[in-house]
C-alpha cells in the first residue's frame, strides 16, 4: 500500500451532502434579506457552523454568534439523522483500505451533533480510528495550524498523511502545510476542478478510482 495514514472530509467527500449542506445556510441568509456573491459556497465550506456563523455577522447578518449556530444545527440535524447518503462506492472502499490495514480518520466542518449519528446510520463511524470536527481544534481547515495538530495527535510527519477534501481552499491550505492531498469531485465545487487538480498530487472522480490513481 502506497500511503497507510488517510484524513478524511466529511461534507462532499465521505457524505453527498454539499447540496442540504449549503442550502441550509443559505436559507438563514434568504429569511434576513442579507445578499451574497456566486463565491459564498467556496468561502464558507472550510469554516464550519461558527466560522460560517462570524461570517455572515460580517456580512450583515444582526443576529448573535450562538444563535446563528443553533438555528443551522436546527435546520441540519433532521437531514442528517436521516436522510444524507454516502457518496457512491465509500463504503467498500474504506472497508477495502481498512482490511488492508490502513489507519482512517476524518477531519470536517462538521459538528459532532451531525457528523457522529450520520456516519453510524451509514455503518462508517467504526471504520475510523479518529473522527475529528474542527470544533476539537476551535479553529478550522482555512487555518494551517489544523493540519499541524492532527499530524501530532497521530504522531507523524504531516508528508506522512494523504488528505481528501472536495474544497478548493481546504486542498490548498493542507498542502501548504505539508500534507499530501487527493482532490474529491463534488457537484458543489465542479467549476473548480481544474483548480483543485492543479493544486494536489491525486484527483479523484469517484472513490473508486482511488486504486486506478496509484493511491493504494
Amino acid at each position: 500500500m502506497k500511503h497507510k495514514t488517510f484524513l478524511f472530509d466529511f461534507d462532499g467527500t465521505l457524505v453527498d451532502s454539499m447540496p442540504t449542506f449549503v442550502g441550509l445556510m443559505l436559507r438563514i441568509l434568504d429569511e434576513n434579506g442579507i445578499a451574497y456573491g456566486d463565491d459564498i459556497v467556496k468561502t464558507i465550506t472550510p469554516l464550519g457552523l461558527m466560522g460560517t456563523a462570524r461570517h455572515f455577522i460580517g456580512m450583515g447578518l444582526d443576529m448573535a454568534e450562538d444563535d446563528i449556530v443553533a438555528l443551522m444545527g436546527k435546520y441540519a440535524l433532521h437531514e442528517y439523522l436521516n436522510n444524507i447518503p454516502a457518496k457512491e462506492h465509500v463504503a467498500d472502499v474504506l472497508s477495502t483500505l481498512k482490511e488492508q490495514g490502513a489507519r482512517l480518520n476524518v477531519l470536517t466542518a462538521s459538528p459532532h451533533i451531525t457528523l457522529d449519528p450520520c456516519l453510524k446510520r451509514l455503518g462508517l463511524y467504526d471504520l475510523f480510528d479518529n473522527v475529528w470536527s474542527c470544533d476539537d481544534f476551535a479553529t478550522t481547515k482555512a487555518d494551517p495550524e489544523i493540519y499541524h495538530m492532527v499530524a501530532s495527535k497521530l504522531g507523524m510527519a504531516e508528508s506522512d498523511i494523504l488528505f481528501f477534501d472536495d474544497n478548493l481552499g481546504a486542498c490548498t491550505t493542507a498542502k501548504e502545510a505539508g500534507m499530501m492531498v487527493c482532490g474529491v469531485y463534488d457537484k458543489s465545487s465542479e467549476e473548480y476542478t481544474a483548480e483543485l487538480k492543479a493544486a494536489t498530487d491525486y484527483y479523484i472522480k469517484d472513490f473508486s478510482d482511488i486504486k486506478n490513481a496509484g493511491i493504494a
